[in-house]
């Protein structure tokens, strides 16, 4: 029998690392590196593929093999930048970081996409942002709305005589009276150089304002809070507020103001009232099902349409300016999200004594919210012909993208807010 004996272990250590890259994938980098690692000496038989080992006991044939194995690991490291199984689990927690992050993600690419290209997603551009994402997609968010919600889960919201009535006195008596006013007043009193009087009475403007129509909803779903309550308050905040926020403004402001009421109206009812009831009449065919065996996915496409609704309002704010000074517009940024966030925190702090977290949550969102998309209209309606007209309207514009970031940024807190109730409630 013919043998060959290979004595010195560094050929063989050569060999086996460049079999090893022939037979690996060619991808990335590979680096070898050869171990000082001895291996038995091995008998080959010439024209057989395995090792033959010398004449031993079985156990010690073994040993040598288990040996050989070792070696072979030792002498080659193919390592394209890592290990597979490092770079499989770095993909893997990314991956999961994006899911569990989305919404915050995508907030940071929306305003990032604003700022690079604004004149693509404002109001009027190529893709119609305003026809696309500021109607069908509301309507669309409505229409989820509708097929998620029991009717009895409405009943009830509105059956809540008490938290509802919180809601709107958070809503017109708590903002304009016990934030606004305080604080614009201190600063005509303390202050006066830090911001014009007509930006002033701009933050009294926005204060009597009601709720948003669709992004306190949008908000409340993405955070697991109670969204029967938060649709039931938005809707009677905007109709109540086209008679309350004229009744402030005269209070404030002691003009006499009329305003078209049946515009409006029926703004509300085909943007909100239309689709939550054809989402109601959905529910008794088989979209009620497709609906929950989707939950998630529909979800995703909810904060898709939030996300875009983020979009369009920061490419109409880079896009159109605010004529103010640099030093105005700082302390608007400043101070508007200073004043919106820390109603938000009293009002989880009033509202949690005395009611679960999914209505805690809603309270929040709708109780602390300004309209643009009515705010808007409203304040020029009123105040046309004023040549302060600019400043009334510029903190609506700034609140706007702004408590759409700082709501967005409070979701997944608020999610996990709700889901250690529902822990504990399991649990008990």
């Amino acid at each position: 029998m013919t043998s060959f004996h290979y004595a010195s272990h560094q050929r063989s250590l050569l060999l086996v690392a460049l079999l090893a890259f022939l037979v690996q994938p060619l991808h990335g980098v590979y680096s070898f590196h050869i171990s000082p690692v001895r291996c038995p000496s091995q008998v080959w038989k010439v024209g057989s593929v395995g090792p033959l080992y010398r004449s031993r006991s079985a156990p010690l044939a073994d040993q040598h093999k288990s040996q050989h194995k070792t070696c072979l690991s030792a002498a080659t490291s193919i390592a394209p930048g890592g290990s597979q199984d490092d770079q499989t689990s770095t993909l893997t927690k990314f991956k999961k970081f994006a899911d569990n992050n989305f919404f915050l993600l995508g907030m940071v690419v929306a305003v990032t996409m604003a700022k690079i290209m604004p004149s693509l997603g404002k109001n009027g551009s190529i893709l119609r942002p305003e026809l696309f994402v500021g109607q069908f997609g509301i309507m669309f968010i409505f229409l989820l709305a509708g097929i998620s919600l029991e009717l009895s889960e409405l009943k009830d919201a509105l059956a809540d005589v008490k938290l509802n009535v919180a809601i709107q006195m958070a809503i017109f008596l708590a903002w304009p009276f016990l934030i606004a006013l305080p604080i614009t007043t201190a600063l005509r009193k303390f202050a006066p150089g830090l911001l014009p009087p007509t930006l002033l009475d701009g933050i009294l403007v926005m204060s009597c304002l009601p709720t948003t129509v669709n992004m306190c909803i949008l908000l409340t779903s993405a955070s697991g809070g109670n969204i029967a309550s938060s649709l039931c308050n938005a809707v009677i905040s905007n109709l109540s507020g086209i008679f309350v926020t004229p009744a402030l403004l005269l209070r404030f402001f002691g003009a006499s103001i009329q305003l078209p009421f049946g515009e409006m109206i029926v703004k509300l009812c085909k943007k909100v009232l239309l689709p939550v009831t054809i989402g109601q009449l959905l529910r008794q065919t088989k979209a009620k099902d497709i609906y929950i065996g989707n939950k998630k996915r529909f979800k995703r496409i909810q904060e898709m349409v939030l996300l875009s609704i983020v979009w369009n309002a920061f490419c109409n704010a880079f896009s159109r300016g605010l004529g103010l000074d640099l030093r105005h517009g700082f302390t608007l940024l400043m101070l508007l999200p200073a004043m919106h966030l820390m109603f938000v925190l009293v009002l989880r702090k009033l509202f949690a004594g005395w009611n679960g977290r999914k209505e805690v949550v809603a309270a929040m969102f709708t109780g602390s919210q300004k309209t643009l998309a009515f705010g808007l209209p409203l304040v020029n309606t009123i105040f046309e012909g004023n040549p302060n007209l600019a400043a009334y309207c510029a903190p609506i514009m700034f609140i706007h993208p702004m408590q759409l970031v700082l709501g967005s940024l409070l979701v997944p807190k608020l999610s996990k807010y709700i889901e250690d109730e529902e822990n504990e409630e399991s649990t008990s």
